[in-house]
């Protein structure tokens, strides 16, 4: 999720979710060490929980990292072992590093002694053509030594040589029942699935076999999903579910609050949120204001209003007071 789950696009999901687990994209140990820590690691106090996901190989980089990451106030440091992209590859880190156990769990390790909040991995299955349950079981044994409790696993095995990123995602086939079978051998772990889950109803069956369910392309593409799992996977029915319109005019508020802080351009916040009105009459007129790039010059609140003039009803909210908790 490089360059896709940004801040801007955090704090968008946090208006849908109030208790769903967000992760950053992944920033690597060099980008941290290297160039300026202060923005890569910048957040939103409305993004929590948020977990930093790192990319490394070096247990002392690591740990350096993951205090950077605790200082800043994250509340999970997750160690990225699933990426199959080039960049990875050639950096010796990612996906490459299911093929040494013994690493990942002195980088684990590392991490888990010099800092206080849950430091977790995401990974696959396997590697290549290593479709053996065994792998995956010794992997995850051994990097438990270190001092990991939480395992997000991607169903799938990523071909180091090959496959692009994208046929990383498609071609190797979904093995669910791999993950099934870590939780039932590691009951002691906490043990999440992820991989080609794009509904409720898939999220609640898989609910019944691991502890929990990652979602990531599918929620930045048809963000709506979200918008139950408040009340449908955490029970809280404290609130209304919010609608639409008001989650776009929170946006807008946000864009306007993120120029006045930052400079930032409502443009580069909008790219996050055009999914918003996924199968919807005339959403796509809608994406067509929000990406117009001709538009950039003018305030975000006047691009809203063009925007709305598409969507078939007047906005329905005013004010989004009750939208942003910081909890």
């Amino acid at each position: 999720m490089m360059a896709w789950t940004d801040r801007h696009c955090r704090f968008f999901h946090r208006l849908l979710t109030r208790h769903t687990l967000l992760y950053t994209e992944m920033v690597t140990t060099g980008a941290l060490i290297h160039g300026n820590a202060a923005q890569h690691l910048h957040f939103n106090a409305e993004e929590h929980p948020v977990a930093l996901q790192l990319g490394g190989s070096e247990p002392a980089d690591l740990a350096r990292c993951a205090r950077l990451g605790q200082a800043r106030g994250y509340d999970e440091i997750n160690l990225n072992c699933g990426c199959p992209s080039e960049r990875v590859l050639r950096g010796a880190f990612g996906a490459c590093l299911m093929g040494e156990a013994a690493l990942v769990r002195d980088c684990v390790k590392a991490m888990v002694d010099v800092v206080d909040i849950p430091v977790t991995v995401k990974h696959r299955i396997g590697i290549d053509k290593v479709e053996s349950y065994d792998f995956v079981r010794d992997f995850v044994g051994t990097v438990a030594e270190g001092g990991c409790q939480v395992f997000l696993v991607h169903a799938r095995n990523a071909w180091l040589k090959g496959l692009s990123p994208k046929e990383n995602r498609e071609i190797p086939p979904l093995r669910y029942e791999l993950v099934h079978r870590l939780k039932h051998d590691f009951p002691q772990l906490t043990i999440a699935v992820n991989g080609g889950i794009t509904t409720n109803e898939q999220i609640a069956a898989q609910l019944a076999h691991v502890d929990g369910v990652m979602i990531g392309r599918e929620a930045y593409h048809n963000p709506w999903l979200l918008v139950d799992w408040d009340v449908r996977f955490y029970g809280d029915t404290s609130r209304p579910a919010p609608n639409r319109e008001a989650v776009e005019l929170a946006m807008v508020d946000y864009m306007e609050r993120a120029h006045a802080e930052d400079g930032v351009n409502w443009y580069s916040i909008a790219s996050h949120m055009l999914g918003l009105r996924h199968g919807l009459h005339g959403a796509r007129k809608w994406r067509q204001v929000w990406s117009d790039h001709h538009l950039k010059p003018l305030p975000a609140r006047e691009v809203w209003a063009m925007a709305q003039a598409h969507v078939g009803h007047p906005a329905e909210a005013t004010h989004t007071d009750s939208l942003v908790s910081s909890n």
